[in-house]
């Protein structure tokens, strides 16, 4: 069915300041297809200070088939909700929020939303991440230079992943950063212009979350002059980078809690939620010993980790190291310990502070269930989280295979990983039921935020993607991950089609060399056609987002800017189908950007998309007109 109804979003079409200051005036407009019923009012409804205020929208006019209307919102609070009422001649009334259009008032939650907060720098909305996990992306001869920790199991590169504990986070496969140095033009070549490194300081294992200090970078890694040359490297490439800090907890190695550990009255007693009086007894991350909690009603610890000049936050974006931003891991779980909740506190302390050191640095945050509370504008500027995309995904495009693999105690598991879900397995969904899931999950997220939330196919903590996919549907996955509205994330290995059956084993040692190989290759450039086309077309990192059809199994959508609209077009199994001429204005200059799908105009005006199998294709088409 081709969806032509009343749309708003918070792109610059509908909100003439994305940006604005406490007591701004912003315009926001709404779109209704003409001959929606008979209008006699349009009003724009927002709720200051938990006071519902009406503004009266007025007609500015019509454009290609669409009636626009017009509301001037004063902005009251830093998170300023407004939705739409429209008022029918016959007394219907409906609501138009992030959630969709309603006949029934709606919840305050799903609201539109403006953030009278300082927005992210520019070029997030401009970013294609790429995330690497040191140990395994690639391997100097400097590495060799280095004995092996005394917590480590020292594997040749060639040696599969053994997810079974001690082995799971002792591995050590040694890759290192002047190895991820010489591999900088592999970045250049596939397109993406973000780097996102998995924790970089010195630990007990091979991921690194375990942190002993926050001061310094991991000899074995390269130390602090390798990290000061990559970042050099990468910027000299077009490339920014970021890096991985544990505001949850540090390591029990770490020089803080050593100091503190069995040492009542020691100058970083607070850091941590000590439990006992000998300091011997204390609070974890889900029970692990070797991960003690951080306690954010420590003055100390939020001067030393975020507020202080010499913070630890402040050091690496400082020079000479001169990195663009963080990834705060378990940002969910940071400040929240049972009846405590600092949560908002931390988040906007970090914000801030970043702010005042680098105000071109971001900061996003791992929540990896709904997020949609931690994501109101006041701190992160995106999260690593799941259920809006990723997982949706995965239920829409996956098709099980069922192998046997090993959990980290050993035992054999069948049901395929699915985030950690007690779902044996990944659940069965349609291509509406994909769009209803993430419609669900981002309703409550401004649309700022959200542009900002990082779109990945997998991560350093899930399998991968490819894993389970069903035929031909890894170009439809990156295609969208690409096309939608949000951060593209390609972890390392994903381009090179590696497998992985959960988290661990996903973290499996780059095939360099195998570049070539027809597989391979093949997939290679996949990737670098669906980057090279997020990279071309702004509009897919800023512009608004309007579905055009929903069915079981194929989904068609809008990205669309004043310069520029892409339509997208995705398939799991096939289709043909007609979209109303309306939907889509232009049609007659549309031109292919990616895929086989054949998109023909027909003689009344509509469109036919037509393919056989998975696919996913997207053309450009003129940009959306304003009326004059």
């Amino acid at each position: 069915m081709t969806i032509l109804l009343p749309h708003h979003d918070g792109s610059p079409l509908y909100v003439s300041n994305s940006a604005p200051a406490l007591g701004d005036q912003v315009a926001v407009r709404l779109r209704v297809p003409a001959g929606y019923g008979s209008l006699t009012a349009v009003r724009a409804r927002s709720n200051p200070d938990h006071e519902p205020d009406w503004a009266e929208a007025r007609s500015i006019g019509s454009a290609d088939g669409w009636d626009w209307w017009e509301a001037d919102i004063t902005v009251r609070n830093p998170r300023h909700g407004y939705r739409f009422m429209l008022l029918h001649a016959d007394g219907r009334v409906e609501w138009l929020n992030q959630a969709g259009l309603h006949r029934i008032d709606t919840v305050d939650a799903d609201d539109f939303a403006l953030v009278a907060n300082e927005a992210p720098p520019a070029w997030l909305n401009e970013s294609v991440m790429y995330q690497i996990f040191p140990d395994r992306f690639a391997r100097s001869a400097q590495a060799d230079e280095h004995d092996a920790p005394d917590w480590a199991m020292p594997t040749d590169w060639n040696t599969p992943v053994d997810p079974v504990m001690p082995a799971r986070s002792r591995q050590f496969y040694g890759g290192d950063i002047p190895g991820i140095i010489e591999k900088l033009d592999h970045l250049v070549e596939l397109g993406v212009n973000l780097l996102y490194l998995t924790p970089v300081f010195p630990a007990a294992s091979n991921h690194r979350y375990d942190a002993s200090s926050f001061d310094r970078v991991d000899p074995l890694l390269g130390g602090d002059e390798a990290y000061i040359r990559l970042i050099e490297e990468a910027h000299a490439r077009g490339i920014r980078v970021i890096g991985d800090l544990t505001s949850n907890h540090s390591g029990d190695r770490h020089e803080w809690f050593q100091e503190a550990l069995g040492n009542p009255g020691a100058e970083t007693e607070s850091f941590y939620y000590f439990t006992d009086e000998g300091n011997t007894e204390y609070e974890t991350w889900l029970g692990v010993p070797s991960l003690p909690k951080f306690n954010w009603e420590s003055s100390a610890l939020r001067e030393r980790f975020v507020s202080g000049d010499d913070s630890i936050v402040a050091k690496w974006l400082n020079p000479p190291y001169n990195a663009d931003g963080w990834r705060v891991d378990v940002a969910n779980m940071t400040g929240r310990l049972g009846a405590v909740d600092l949560n908002a506190e931390v988040r906007a302390l970090l914000r801030e502070s970043i702010r005042r050191i680098n105000p071109d640095a971001i900061l996003l945050g791992e929540s990896t269930n709904d997020a949609v509370s931690d994501l109101q504008g006041d701190g992160w500027h995106g999260a690593m989280t799941y259920p809006p995309f990723t997982r949706p995904l995965w239920a829409w495009l996956s098709e099980a295979t069922y192998t046997p693999y090993l959990t980290a105690q050993g035992d054999e598991q069948t049901e395929p990983w699915f985030f950690g879900l007690r779902a044996d397995g990944i659940p069965r969904y349609t291509a509406r039921d994909f769009v209803d899931s993430m419609t669900a999950f981002t309703a409550g997220v401004p649309w700022r935020v959200r542009l900002g939330n990082m779109q990945p196919l997998d991560t350093h903590d899930t399998a991968r993607f490819a894993t389970n996919a069903a035929p031909g549907t890894v170009p439809v996955a990156v295609g969208l991950s690409m096309t939608m509205p949000g951060l593209p994330v390609v972890f390392a290995g994903d381009e090179f089609g590696l497998t992985g059956v959960d988290g661990e084993a996903s973290r499996t040692p780059m095939p360099w060399g195998t570049e070539q190989e027809p597989d391979v290759a093949e997939r290679l450039a996949e990737y670098r056609s669906l980057i090279a086309l997020r990279r071309a077309h702004p509009v897919l990192g800023t512009g608004g987002m309007r579905w055009l059809h929903v069915d079981d199994e194929t989904i068609v959508f809008v990205r669309e800017s004043a310069a520029e609209t892409v339509l997208v077009f995705a398939t799991r199994s096939g289709a043909d189908i007609v979209l109303d001429a309306a939907s889509i204005p232009g049609l007659e200059k549309a031109r292919s950007l990616f895929g086989s799908a054949s998109l023909t105009e027909l003689a009344s005006g509509a469109a036919s998309i037509t393919a056989s199998g998975a696919s996913f294709a997207a053309w450009s088409l003129p940009g959306t007109p304003l009326p004059d």
